[in-house]
């Protein structure tokens, strides 16, 4: 047994060797100083980005950055590691092939290709053809145009980290029973939680976007979102979530159970009122500025909001 709970030169954290939900190639993940085993992935504390390791602990953190890029090159595939660091040493848990979205699947077996680590074949193969991966690829964005007038109008409620990639709207709900028979009423929802657990899982599947104000990129609600293919923002700590009295409080304001609220998992940004989106990317490429333009005159227009 190893201890990252023996004091401030101590600390454990997952990290990935590639960015999951972007595929960019860059040391990805989070650590807790002073904590043991679940404490990072529970969400019951907020972890660190795993940059601030170089500033706490640089000499282990210039030996995981080493051992993380050897274990990708040996397994050539992108790789998910957990490890603890006890008085100042690395220690290496497991490594596993990484999960990812859509849209770092792609990025990431082109890439591997480049570096000479995979053939074109082997990428391929590697491609899952799930229809969650494919169904992140086609999410809706926010209309740009709309992003300033929104934040200048106040409606940045708070932000948090970039979890699940997509735009989201629909009404607050803070249970998962909640969300599930507003569904069946044929509302939108968004499923807000302090923080996520297994008995979640139910509004979590129904929920077009998650939104919790604890946890990291490795949480319980960041690892399934991602899985599930849903828009999440994690750790958005700036959130007061009453669940007594169905309420969110953030910079001056309230948002109530059944009003609208947008969350961006691009940016992290949590917006209240219902925000317009456009068809995404790939959508746009296959199909042209026509069936964005369409897209947009059948977006339901911002919802009023009475948060105070």
């Amino acid at each position: 047994m190893v201890f990252g709970n023996l004091g401030p030169d101590c600390a454990t954290g997952v990290g990935f060797s590639r960015d999951p939900a972007t595929g960019e190639k860059a040391l990805y993940g989070e650590f807790l100083v002073n904590a043991q085993g679940e404490d990072v992935v529970a969400g019951v504390r907020t972890p660190q980005p795993i940059a601030e390791l170089k500033k706490t602990m640089p000499k282990a953190y210039g030996e995981l950055e080493t051992i993380v890029r050897r274990l990708e090159k040996h397994y050539r595939d992108m790789q998910d590691v957990e490890f603890t660091i006890q008085h100042g040493r690395l220690w290496m848990l497991q490594t596993r092939n990484g999960k990812r979205t859509g849209f770092a699947a792609c990025r990431i077996a082109v890439e591997l290709v480049k570096e000479k680590l995979a053939t074109k074949h082997d990428a391929l193969v590697r491609l899952i053809p799930d229809a969650n991966m494919l169904d992140q690829l086609l999410k809706p964005v926010f209309r740009q145009q709309g992003q300033e007038g929104r934040h200048e109008k106040g409606r940045l409620l708070a932000k948090g980290l970039a979890a699940g990639p997509g735009a989201a709207t629909g009404r607050v709900v803070f249970h998962a029973d909640d969300a599930a028979a507003r569904v069946r009423q044929g509302d939108r929802v968004v499923l807000v939680r302090i923080e996520t657990s297994p008995e979640d899982i139910r509004g979590m599947e129904v929920a077009e976007g998650i939104l919790t104000a604890r946890g990291g990129q490795t949480s319980h609600a960041a690892l399934v979102a991602r899985q599930m293919g849903k828009v999440c923002v994690a750790g958005c700590s700036g959130l007061e979530i009453d669940y007594k009295s169905r309420t969110i409080r953030a910079s001056g304001q309230t948002v109530r159970e059944g009003e609208y609220l947008s969350i961006d998992g691009f940016t992290g940004e949590v917006i209240v009122g219902e925000v317009k989106v456009v068809p995404s990317e790939v959508k746009q490429a296959l199909f042209g500025k026509k069936a964005v333009a369409a897209n947009a005159r059948k977006s339901r227009p911002i919802a009023p909001t009475t948060a105070s």
